[in-house]
């Protein structure tokens, strides 16, 4: 229990930390979301209309007035409205959320694949230059840009060999793609944390007695490295959750998928602050869930975390010798 509350009372300070940026920075950019949309000659609009349409949103009031309002409005489950279209904030959110967790979640997968391909494949082989170059792999997957991923897939894959649709694509065939140019940078860090996890635990001890028994390679791979080796790799996967919303942002907009990333780059483009609290502080929570998932499922896989939670228990009166 008292892991529970430390873990949630750390989730609100992240949380916390997240808003309070995020309307800072926000406040700081050049111009005025609502004029901008409001104050176009062919609507007609008085300034008395501007004005209060400035008051409507709020934005006539001092600025620590509207951090508490946006705040309160947070805990109360009100993202307040956008004001590019006039509709609620949670609305947009909920109708863009799945498309976006559909492709962030195939992303990750895809990418735990790679991974763990490139991580196993260079373990397992007996060639130095081999093993040197699919070590070299996940340096490449780093440097790729995303949007130039995603226009070199589309132009190879689309394009030249016609094997993936574009345009009126069904949806299964429309997301190999995209989840492609969302997983191949999010694999590079997983696969260097896990070789350098392999390489960690093959040189332990326990390793070299079941190599000294006769295990065959793969078997000590998968029985007894595996599981060990694990662990990095799992916590930086949850870290890479940002990354993975920021990924989808660059990639529904090279291929024109609706989404929260395209909802964010409306509203960049449309100065739309309510919108973009909304997304950063979805995102935040996000992060924390995942971290926290992480968190309760490592000791399940790591013995050694199990033993040590239970080792700083306080015993009880009965347990303790007379």
């Amino acid at each position: 229990m008292s892991f529970v509350l430390r873990r949630a009372g750390q989730a609100a300070i992240v949380l916390i930390a997240a808003f309070t940026a995020t309307f800072f920075l926000l406040q700081l950019l050049p111009g005025d979301a609502i004029l901008i949309k409001f104050a176009d000659p062919s609507l007609g609009l008085s300034p008395d209309q501007l004005d209060n349409i400035r008051a409507t949103y709020g934005a006539d009031l001092p600025w620590w007035q509207q951090y508490l309002h946006a705040g309160l409005g947070f805990l109360a489950g009100d993202f307040g409205y956008s004001t590019q279209f006039g509709t609620p904030v949670l609305t947009m959110l909920g109708e863009a959320l799945p498309s976006t967790l559909l492709l962030a979640f195939l992303g990750l997968v895809v990418a735990l694949v790679i991974a763990v391909l490139v991580a196993g494949l260079s373990s397992l082989a007996r060639f130095a230059w081999l093993r040197d170059g699919l070590r070299q792999i996940p340096g490449l997957f780093v440097a790729v840009p995303v949007f130039w991923l995603g226009i070199l897939l589309i132009q190879v894959f689309s394009f030249g060999l016609g094997w993936v649709p574009i345009v009126g694509a069904d949806p299964v065939a429309g997301l190999i793609l995209p989840v492609l140019t969302l997983a191949v940078p999010i694999s590079a860090p997983l696969a260097q944390v896990l070789v350098r996890s392999i390489d960690q635990v093959q040189a332990q001890p326990f390793i070299t007695v079941v190599r000294a028994k006769g295990a065959p390679p793969l078997w000590v791979l998968t029985r007894s490295v595996a599981r060990n080796a694990a662990v990095p790799s799992l916590t930086i996967a949850g870290v890479l959750f940002g990354e993975l919303v920021g990924g989808a942002v660059v990639t529904e907009t090279v291929f024109g998928r609706t989404g929260v990333g395209r909802l964010t780059e409306q509203a960049v483009a449309n100065q739309d602050i309510p919108v973009l609290q909304g997304v950063v502080l979805l995102s935040a929570l996000g992060f924390v869930l995942i971290s926290f998932a992480v968190d309760l499922v490592t000791p399940l896989i790591d013995p050694r975390q199990r033993n040590a939670a239970r080792a700083t228990t306080p015993r009880t009166l009965q347990e303790v010798p007379a």
